[in-house]
């Protein structure tokens, strides 16, 4: 085996005290959906920012930070050993993760700043959803920077000397993987899966911390296709991708109906400003309202939350660095965006409702659909308490509300890009099929109608 150096730990620079956070997320009683550490929901409402510890200094992380949890973000995405060439590139205190790679000999001064930012965030109240490593640490890949450095001996023992560095956090979760999908005839799997170990290896008893995967775009599971009977694997997560012509919601609730149930989400939809399907040129840069319609689709599809990333703050863009794939603006500027500040709308949306019996239900849309940008979809309480029906273009359609409660409902409209609620002023909606005719139609005319 090879070798492997461990450093010993010094004091964190952030006073551990001031955070709120008491315990890291944990899966809900009914295994749907996730929790704080004291049973209450935890709606997954999470921004990409996968270069953060390797590109920004301690003044600018806080600037993130507090602008992300002002919007009510509480999930961060983050690597520790990035994308953008984070084994060689230096971070911006000129520190890389290692002073050797073959045996991995850790610079303890670039881990400090790992250390400072993951503190931070909780001070801010916001969950780190910490990749140990990029994916093309693994599998470089016609598009990644590498190197390859892990195989099955030294991901067990990264994993374990990682996973004891951060054993004792309240606010982590673990993400293996990284826009990676194990190869067939590999040994990618096997090497995941000894990095998982090594960080359960490692876990303290009165602290478990939630892991998942972050794969590429795959049809129709996600990470669920090579780990969902993985007892490492708490909850699901997809790569959407980055097309906004896409019926999500199948792919979600494909995961949702799988066994044993586990919880599931969108780990990396369609990003704003991103180039769609990395093609400007031809298709131009996603807009707000495709965006919005992925996100309310995967959670009415019975999705655990939701993540939100923007092309610029991604790889905190500034215009002396060199552009992937074309970004628009710098990060800072870019953390204003639009759905940056609907997304808490979602959030309050689903919380307002009794959370953990909420189940999807594609059967109370009766009119014949298809799979489009006009695809209404519901959600409703499994004890017939309340319905939501999500009609991203105002669609008119044909609702059976016979799983509700009572004879008549009393009914809101709700605007997914203000959270403001108002009235429903149609006929009186009652036990059994429904014509609903939502306030205003179109591209970006999407509304909730509220139903209790």
């Amino acid at each position: 085996m090879r070798n492997f150096l461990f450093i010993i730990l010094i004091l964190f620079s952030v006073d551990r005290a001031i955070g709120q956070i008491n315990g890291p997320i944990k899966i809900s009683e009914n295994r749907r959906f996730l929790s704080q550490h004291d049973g209450s929901p935890f709606f997954w409402m999470a921004d990409t920012a996968w270069e953060l510890f390797h590109r920004t200094t301690r003044e600018e992380a806080n600037f993130y930070l507090t602008t992300r949890a002002a919007q009510g973000f509480n999930v961060v995405q983050a690597v520790a050993l990035a994308e953008i060439d984070g084994i060689n590139s230096p971070n911006s205190y000129g520190e890389v993760p290692f002073h050797t790679i073959d045996p991995l000999v850790m610079n303890e001064s670039y881990w400090e700043h790992v250390d400072y930012i993951i503190q931070l965030a909780e001070t801010k109240e916001i969950h780190i959803a910490l990749l140990p490593t990029w994916g093309d640490k693994v599998f470089k890949n016609s598009w990644g920077e590498g190197p390859e450095i892990f195989n099955e001996e030294n991901a067990y023992e990264y994993g374990q000397w990682i996973g004891a560095r951060y054993a004792d956090r309240k606010n982590l979760i673990w993400v293996l993987g990284g826009d990676r999908n194990p190869r067939n005839d590999s040994k990618d799997m096997e090497i995941w899966k000894k990095m998982a170990e090594g960080i359960e290896a490692s876990a303290l008893p009165g602290n478990p911390i939630l892991k998942t995967f972050h794969p590429q775009p795959n049809k129709p599971g996600g990470s669920s296709t090579w780990f969902h009977e993985s007892d490492w694997l708490d909850f699901n997560m997809h790569q959407t991708g980055h097309c906004p012509n896409q019926a999500t919601y199948r792919i979600i609730s494909h995961d949702y109906n799988l066994s044993p149930v586990k919880p599931t989400l969108d780990g990396e939809p369609l990003y704003e400003e991103h180039p769609n399907c990395f093609n400007a040129k031809e298709l131009g840069y996603s807009n707000p309202d495709d965006i919005r319609r992925i996100m309310f689709w995967n959670v009415f599809a019975g999705g655990a939350g939701q993540t939100y990333g923007c092309h610029s703050v991604w790889q905190m863009y500034t215009l002396d660095r060199q552009p992937i794939n074309g970004p628009l603006k710098p990060w800072k500027i870019s953390l204003e965006l639009p759905m940056a500040n609907q997304m808490k709308h979602l959030k309050q949306l689903m919380l307002s409702k009794p959370y953990f019996s909420r189940i999807p239900d594609f059967e109370m849309v009766v009119s014949n659909q298809v799979d489009d940008e006009n695809f209404v979809i519901a959600t409703r309480d499994i004890e017939g308490s309340f319905a939501m029906i999500y009609f991203p273009t105002g669609k008119t359609v044909e609702v059976d509300f016979s799983a509700l409660n009572n004879a008549e409902f009393k009914a809101n409209w709700y605007d997914p890009r203000t959270g403001v609620i108002f009235p429903y002023l149609g006929l009186v909606l009652s036990k059994g099929k429904n014509i609903i005719q939502a306030p205003s139609s179109g591209k970006g005319q999407d509304w909730v109608l509220i139903v209790d």
